[in-house]
């Protein structure tokens, strides 16, 4: 018997129409996480698209080390990993639409600077934003300076750095210097994470001291995360919760992870 003959069936299989190969490789990668396997046919039900479609999508995900190939499927690598963006920017963009324009109110009049880390949701606010003289953005994220770069009236400050390709962030050192010698107004923070206890994490400790040195450069701390986010801690801590003034959810967050976050002092914000 082959591994493909003991694939676990698609989760909620239903049938689909024609979806772009960023939205299949974030679903096939979802899927993957919650099943361990997955058989070609079944996607291609799912999808809607032909078995050498599928196949294609496996392999470059293979090549990315994201999953391993099989006979007629493919199996979950042996630890939990990080998506790239590109494949979350599909993930819940409404309810990250909703909480971009939500963060776009905090903004006051007047001139004010705020800092972007990296992140769909950050992304998708980037997306947001007004064009104003007044405005200065401070981001480390590469994506979202070249949103904001086709803006002639805001001001971009973009930091150096070595570059993530998993989170299209600029982190290390040279980005640390020199958010050292910049004030912020708010800064939006992009979480992997967001948990009473083990306060705001993200998967890779580069990119948590990266963001946590644009954190201390800021008056205000507005995490932007959606609901699948809250009560869970990934590796590498950014801040206690305590450096959290407020959080920006979706209703999809859970009443019970809500009321934790709001009894440790943080003001929650359900769009």
């Amino acid at each position: 018997m082959s591994l493909s003959d003991v694939a676990v069936p698609l989760v909620n299989e239903r049938p689909r129409g024609r979806t772009s190969r960023s939205e299949r490789m974030s679903e096939i990668l979802r899927e993957l996480s919650e099943t361990g396997s997955l058989h070609v046919g079944d996607l291609a039900r799912r999808f809607g698209v032909s078995e050498a479609t599928l196949r294609r999508d496996l392999t470059a995900l293979e090549d990315q080390r994201l999953l391993t190939r099989t006979h007629g499927g493919a199996l979950a690598q042996g630890v939990a990993y990080e998506l790239p963006v590109r494949y979350r920017e599909g993930r819940s963009r409404d309810a990250k639409r909703a909480i971009a324009r939500e963060a776009v109110r905090r903004l006051p009049a007047g001139p004010h600077v705020i800092g972007l880390t990296g992140g769909s949701t950050t992304g998708e606010l980037a997306k947001e934003l007004p064009d104003r003289l007044d405005l200065t953005v401070v981001t480390n994220a590469l994506n979202t300076a070249m949103d904001i770069v086709l803006r002639p009236r805001v001001k971009l400050v973009v930091v150096g750095g070595v570059s993530r390709p998993r989170s299209y962030e600029l982190v290390g050192p040279w980005a640390e210097q020199v958010l050292a010698s910049i004030n912020i107004g708010t800064a939006f923070i992009g979480v992997d994470g967001i948990d009473a206890e083990g306060g705001i994490t993200t998967h890779d400790e580069n990119e948590a001291r990266t963001n946590r040195a644009m954190l201390s450069r800021a008056q205000r701390v507005v995490v932007v995360a959606d609901g699948s986010k809250l009560g869970r801690r990934t590796l590498a801590r950014i801040a206690d919760i305590g450096e959290v003034h407020e959080l920006i959810t979706d209703a999809s967050a859970g009443q019970e992870n809500v009321a934790v976050l709001r009894a440790a002092g943080v003001r929650v914000t359900v769009v």
